[in-house]
């Protein structure tokens, strides 16, 4: 059974730190393009950053660049997400994303979301 749980979320002053993770089980995380996905109130689901299977690329949306960094352990299937210098407008919940491939398609897995709440 496919499982991606989130942690780490809670409520962070503006322009403190907080670090997101995301526990991996039930497929091959190695294989697995990682990505965190964030959803705010009233607004869509945006695609956060991703990282490749291997570790070696990232694409981070532009609101992120430069605060937030992503990571993963393949030998833990873990992925992690630092916040930096958050700001209000990061208020959301933030999912894990998985996607693997499988016979020529590709598999997407959702986490359950972590809230993180900016706010002084």
């Amino acid at each position: 059974q496919v499982q991606l749980v989130e942690s780490g979320g809670g409520l962070v002053q503006p322009g403190g730190s907080l670090r997101l993770s995301c526990a991996a089980s039930g497929f091959t995380f190695s294989s697995a393009a990682m990505s965190w996905y964030r959803q705010a109130p009233g607004k869509e689901r945006e695609l956060v950053v991703l990282i490749t299977s291997d570790g070696g690329s990232t694409n981070y949306a532009g609101s992120v660049k430069g605060r937030f960094t992503i990571s993963r352990d393949n030998a833990k299937s873990a992925m992690y997400l630092q916040m930096n210098s958050v700001k209000a407008e990061d208020t959301a919940v933030y999912y894990c994303n998985a996607k693997t491939p499988w016979g020529g398609w590709t598999r997407v897995y959702w986490g359950q979301g972590t809230q993180v709440t900016v706010s002084s």
